[in-house]
C-alpha cells in the first residue's frame, strides 16, 4: 500500500519542525557554552571550536545507538555513557551562561540545551522508525524495512524460540523498528521452520 499525500505531508512537516527546532536551539546552546569557555580562559579560534566537542560528542554516540538499533544489535555501554556525558556537559554550560541573572535566568539558559537535546532524539526516533525515509517508487512500499533490520528480527526470534521464550509480535516491531506485517511476517516464517516447513522463495 502506498503512502497517502497525507502521510508524506505529516512526516515531512514533523521531521521539518524538528530540524527547525535543533538548529535554532544548536545556535543558541553554542553561544552559551562558547560564552562561558571565552569567560574561563580560552580564547580565538580555540574558544569557536570547543563547543561543538559538546555536541560533536551527542552526535557521535547518538549515531552509534542508532547504527545498533537498526542493526539489531547491542549497543557498546561506552555510547549511553558518553551520550549521557555530553548532555550533561551542554546543560552544564547553558545553566552556567544563565547563572549570572539566578535562578529563573539559569532555567532560561538550560531550555535551549534540553530543547537541543529532545528535538536530536526525536529525530533519531523517526530514523529508527523508518518515518524519516524518502518515499519510495510507485508500487513500493516506502515504510518497507531494510533487510538488515528483518533478517536480525528473524534470527532473533529463531534465538528466543529455541530458548522458550519467543519475542512476540510487538516486541519485534518495537526492537526492530517492523511494521505489524513486517512482524506478522517474520513469526510466520519463523514458526513455519520450526513446524518443519521450508519458507517460500520470493
Amino acid at each position: 500500500m502506498n503512502e497517502t499525500g497525507a502521510g508524506r505531508a505529516i512526516r515531512w512537516s514533523t521531521v521539518a519542525a524538528v530540524a527547525a527546532v535543533a538548529v535554532v536551539a544548536g545556535w543558541v546552546s553554542y553561544v552559551h557554552a562558547y560564552d562561558v569557555v571565552a569567560a574561563h580562559g580560552e580564547h580565538g579560534i580555540l574558544a569557536r571550536l570547543y563547543p561543538g566537542t559538546i555536541d560533536g560528542l551527542i552526535y557521535s554516540a547518538s549515531m552509534v545507538l542508532l547504527d545498533a538499533a537498526r542493526r539489531g544489535v547491542m549497543p557498546p555501554p561506552l555510547a549511553r555513557w558518553l551520550l549521557t556525558a555530553g548532555i550533561g556537559a551542554t546543560l552544564f554550560a547553558n545553566v552556567l551562561a544563565g547563572a549570572a541573572y539566578g535562578l529563573l535566568g539559569a532555567a532560561v539558559a538550560a531550555w535551549p540545551a534540553l530543547a537541543l537535546v529532545g528535538s536530536y532524539e526525536l529525530l533519531m526516533w523517526l530514523v529508527r522508525h523508518g518515518v524519516a525515509a524518502p518515499s519510495g517508487s510507485p508500487g513500493v512500499v516506502p515504510s518497507s524495512v531494510p533487510t538488515d533490520a528483518e533478517s536480525a528480527a528473524i534470527a532473533a526470534l529463531r534465538a528466543t524460540l529455541a530458548a522458550g521464550n519467543p519475542l512476540s509480535g510487538r516486541q519485534l516491531e518495537t526492537r526492530f523498528g517492523l511494521t505489524r506485517a513486517e512482524a506478522t511476517r517474520v513469526r510466520q516464517l519463523v514458526t513455519a521452520e520450526a513446524n518443519g516447513h521450508a519458507p517460500e522463495e520470493n
